[in-house]
């Protein structure tokens, strides 16, 4: 058995499309689950709940966190931890191996490229509480206690993404015929993993024992490019103009007055001041894997957005 902890989300989704080729034992775990493929079984549970994680964990081989929580300090600092102490507690006790798919956030603000060797040095509130969770889990790992490992993704860009910032400020944008809208600086080159493949590379990883105990970086193109090449792409994937304002930090801050969400992400501005370079190179040599390029990436992207 093979069991998805948060099913719902995009990362999730990718994972369960991917999963078939290892395994038709698959357990899909939310609050609210539901099928991506015919013989997946539902069990419904509450990540906060000690009991109920454990009973979503008992018989499995494998266990994928792939939970998502409301982006907000307070709920990350309140939840993150339970939600870890309690899915790790549960995998020591059923001798489950054990998947986190994580962010870049720990790292914090970057100079050069990101590998799996870059030190923790959060410097964002959200940031400080992913550290502290991935220091409880890689201490575990590192005293033998579980087989475990962190899989870290880039900013998201792929078909169905809607948490993503560029599908929010860019593709509904251009998908409804308006101006494209682009964080801070459209010269800086910004790393961007294509959910599908962060799918694919949960499955490669969850199904290779030698694999654990290890940090991954998910597969993401180098190729990185400028907001200004990235917004020309899409544009021209939606066949319309590249017309897009750039959103200063004032902007965002006093829309941030007025909308929790945005005021939520301007702590996370640093991310887009200065290039953001994310090396996946481990991951692709390991496994021979080619990371789908970026003109790949967004005519499905595009696609999608254009059917939604």
């Amino acid at each position: 058995m093979q069991t998805i902890l948060g099913a719902n989300g995009v990362i999730a989704n990718n994972l369960l499309k991917s999963l078939p080729a290892y395994t038709d034992k698959i357990r899909v775990v939310s609050r609210n689950p539901k099928k991506v493929n015919p013989t997946d079984q539902l069990f419904s549970a509450d990540l906060l709940n000690a009991e109920q994680t454990d009973k979503a964990v008992a018989g499995s081989k494998v266990a994928y966190l792939t939970a998502g929580l409301p982006y907000t300090t307070k709920v990350w600092r309140e939840q993150w931890p339970v939600v870890m102490n309690n899915v790790i507690a549960a995998c020591k006790k059923h001798n489950s191996k054990l998947v986190f798919f994580s962010n870049v956030y720990p790292y914090g603000k970057v100079s050069g490229w990101m590998t799996e060797e870059t030190p923790f040095n959060p410097c964002s509130k959200k940031g400080e509480v992913r550290a502290k969770i991935e220091e409880k889990l890689l201490a575990e790992m590192k005293s033998g206690n579980l087989q475990a490992m962190i899989v870290r993704g880039a900013d998201f860009y792929g078909p169905n993404t809607p948490l993503s910032f560029v599908d929010a400020l860019l593709f509904k944008n251009f998908a409804a015929g308006k101006k494209g809208q682009w964080m801070l600086n459209d010269h800086t080159l910004h790393s961007f993993t294509y959910t599908p493949d962060a799918g694919k590379a949960l499955a490669i990883l969850g199904n290779a024992e030698s694999a654990f105990n290890q940090v991954w970086h998910a597969p993401t193109d180098k190729n990185v490019l400028s907001g200004k090449q990235f917004i020309e792409l899409a544009a021209k994937e939606f066949g319309v103009k590249p017309d897009y304002m750039i959103l200063k930090k004032w902007m965002v801050r006093m829309a941030g007055l007025f909308d929790s969400n945005i005021r939520e992400a301007v702590e996370m501005l640093y991310q887009s001041e200065v290039d953001y370079l994310f090396d996946s190179s481990k991951f692709e040599k390991a496994f021979n894997f080619t990371p789908t390029t970026y003109s790949q990436g967004l005519v499905e992207t595009v696609k999608a957005a254009k059917s939604a």
